[in-house]
């Protein structure tokens, strides 16, 4: 193999027992790219990282790296870099025999292998700290000596487990920061499983969105971010409102939409995109502005909530409740009337959900 490669799932179906637990799923990883597996627990994400290592069998599918297909290859020879979440370091041995570990498998000279392993740790800030046990250090050090345990043998693919689940907040976003630093300086294909978004988004080039199986949407973080695909995925990167409409004027780019209870809302084609004649308006609460001008959708506001930038109001409408963004210059009291506006550059369009 190459000391990088593309990978390639392709059409993978996993059971546990008689559990479909992944359902028909495709990938591509760029050679050099890192992708990360975002979802909640059960997504699929960790059972498609275990089927990669080899560690689960798919019922139906293939894997390949490269030239190379893993699909009925044994884990032991896929030659894949692996971070786990607790480490997995031996208590026993030392940082340098724990990052020379892989090397000394694979039949490398003892010198070749520790010259390799220090400069390793060199790389990773941990030279002064050879000699010591894994008890004797912090949890980012514990980390960046499983990180550089899994680079030190040069592998085509390399694959994180949850590896920031253990450390402190501090510690997540300084360890996210090296991590991509020194995948982007080594070139190695990554994928990257993890629940947490911010953390997804902040150290990926693509980003995967899960759930029951599938990947729902692949896309870069800011995609995703501002123009999720579906409901699914949009409710999970923070769209709070989803309001059904339908069409019922149309002038130029300027359309008028009807929703429940006969509230209607014209929105901009030119700012947000085509609309069909049904449609799903998505928007985060900063994505509808409290006002009391009699344009927009009509409201019964609720609680209000300080968020130092803004308030946000929990707020009844006709269409059902939602939650809205006012001025801090401008507070308004719950039980008041007001219209809620939308923005575009917090909205998306998108189709309506299946029934």
């Amino acid at each position: 193999m190459t000391a990088t490669a593309p990978l390639s799932l392709a059409n993978l179906t996993a059971h546990y027992g008689a559990t479909k637990v992944l359902d028909d799923l495709s990938l591509e990883v760029g050679a050099g790219e890192l992708v990360s597996l975002l979802g909640a627990s059960g997504c699929g994400k960790t059972t498609t990282l275990r089927l990669i290592a080899g560690f689960l069998a798919p019922t139906r599918g293939s894997i390949r790296l490269g030239d190379t297909d893993l699909t009925a290859l044994p884990a032991h020879k896929r030659n894949i870099g692996l971070v786990f979440q607790n480490y997995a370091l031996f208590p026993h041995l030392s940082v340098l025999d724990n990052v020379a570990f892989g090397l000394k498998q694979r039949g490398i000279a003892t010198s070749e292998r520790e010259a390799r392993a220090r400069r390793m740790l060199d790389r990773v800030g941990l030279s002064a700290l050879a000699d010591r046990l894994p008890g004797a250090l912090s949890g980012g050090q514990r980390q960046r000596v499983a990180l550089a345990r899994a680079l030190v043998i040069e592998p085509p693919l390399l694959m994180f487990d949850e590896p920031l689940s253990n450390l402190d907040a501090k510690l997540r976003i300084d360890m996210r920061v090296e991590i991509r630093q020194l995948q982007r300086a080594n070139g190695t294909t990554s994928v990257f499983v993890t629940h947490d978004q911010e953390e997804a988004f902040s150290i990926s080039d693509r980003v995967a969105i899960m759930d029951a199986g599938r990947i729902r949407q692949l896309d870069t973080p800011e995609v995703l971010y501002q123009r999720p695909a579906n409901a699914f995925v949009a409710r999970f990167v923070g769209f709070e409102n989803l309001i059904d409409l339908r069409v019922t004027a149309r002038d130029g780019a300027r359309v008028t939409a009807e929703g429940a209870g006969g509230a209607t809302v014209t929105l901009d084609q030119d700012q947000l995109g085509a609309i069909p004649d049904r449609f799903v308006l998505a928007t985060r609460p900063d994505g509808l502005r409290v006002a009391t001008g009699e344009t927009g959708l009509p409201c019964t506001l609720g609680l209000r909530t300080y968020l130092g930038r803004a308030y946000h109001y929990q707020a009844e409408t006709p269409v059902g409740p939602v939650t809205a963004s006012g001025p801090l210059s401008q507070p308004l009291e719950p039980g008041g009337t007001a219209w809620l506006a939308p923005d575009p550059e917090q909205c998306c369009i998108l189709p309506p959900e299946p029934a």
